[in-house]
């Protein structure tokens, strides 16, 4: 269960459900781009989601992962009727999606709500803001093994599918980039790979090639 609508008690969460429908994401679907106007609102239930930041019309990359930790359409609240991100599904699975114009009222309306989704703004922010520094600082590989723990955390499961093409868009980095440090993770037996799916073989020792971004970012707000 999406954990912002869990925080709310049980009539409110069954009041807001009313206004809510199940939709199915299959990875690879977009479900807004930058400066387009935000319909809906999105909690995620076992789905994964990408937050992607446009240099230009061909370079993108990765700024945040959600999963049923999170929302889209979280800067609506704040006054922002457009989408400041493209937002992509990296694994399929369900969410509940409701009219942002409802959502706005029920947010404004309903104290539990508002510090869960200001919460959670907090975290994306902070999530955002470790992931630039960690651009810049950090070796593809130490970055590499820090998505595939948060993308595990997410899944709750080491195995899930992802082309090194959409990992390279992760680490803003070019394919072969992610290929050579997928290779010497791989070599090390931290992780398997074929064909798009990732299987993390040792976790611990994953967690130790990892920057500690992920350590900082993932201890500070615990695992989604």
């Amino acid at each position: 269960m999406n954990k912002i609508l869990a925080c709310l008690p049980r009539l409110d969460y069954q009041r807001l459900l009313a206004s809510m429908e199940t939709v199915e994401l299959t990875a690879g679907d977009v479900l807004c781009e930058p400066g387009e106007a935000v319909r809906h609102v999105y909690f995620p239930s076992d789905a994964l989601l990408s937050l992607l930041n446009l240099v230009d019309t061909e370079d993108v990359f990765s700024v945040a992962l959600m999963g049923r930790e999170g929302m889209i359409g979280a800067a609506s609240v704040m006054g922002s009727q457009l989408s400041p991100f493209r937002v992509i599904v990296l694994g399929s699975g369900t969410a509940l999606r409701m009219k942002t114009k409802l959502f706005v009222q029920e947010f404004r309306s309903n104290e539990v709500l508002r510090d869960a989704v200001l919460g959670f703004v907090l975290a994306l922010t902070l999530q955002i803001s470790e992931n630039a520094a960690c651009n810049r600082f950090h070796v593809i590989e130490e970055r590499l093994a820090r998505w595939l723990l948060m993308m595990r955390d997410r899944f709750s499961s080491g195995q899930f599918h992802i082309t090194h093409e959409m990992m390279g868009h992760m680490l803003g980095v070019r394919r072969v980039g992610v290929t050579n440090a997928a290779h010497s993770l791989k070599q090390r037996e931290l992780i398997d790979y074929s064909r798009g799916a990732i299987d993390i073989i040792d976790g611990v020792g994953l967690k130790a090639a990892a920057c500690g971004c992920y350590r900082m970012v993932e201890g500070r707000h615990g695992k989604a």
